[in-house]
């Protein structure tokens, strides 16, 4: 959890994808993920977290549903959504907290 911490506090917006690899709207997301990282570069932290891998920290956010998608800005939640998105909508969504 400590370094989930260290992840969150950034000066730049962090835009975290909760998945699973079984999960097919998780999956879906891959390739937007890969797009809004690569759109954004160094004006945002994009990171994925495996949820079967970290199911403490799952617990610990109340993730229910998958991909469930979060935008943290100096360590403080200021969004989130759980379900598909598109690149666009995602990468506004981010630039809105630069």
């Amino acid at each position: 959890m400590s370094k989930f911490g260290e992840l969150i506090d950034a000066q730049v917006p962090v835009l975290i994808d909760f998945f699973t690899e079984w999960n097919e709207p998780s999956v879906a997301m891959n390739e937007v993920i890969r797009h809004v990282a690569a759109a954004l570069g160094d004006k945002a932290r994009v990171i994925k977290i495996d949820v079967d891998k970290n199911q403490e920290l799952a617990d610990a956010l109340r993730i229910k549903g998958l991909p469930t998608l979060m935008i943290y800005k100096e360590g403080q939640m200021v969004w989130r959504q759980s379900g598909e998105l598109d690149a666009n909508t995602l990468i506004s969504l981010v630039q809105e907290q630069a």
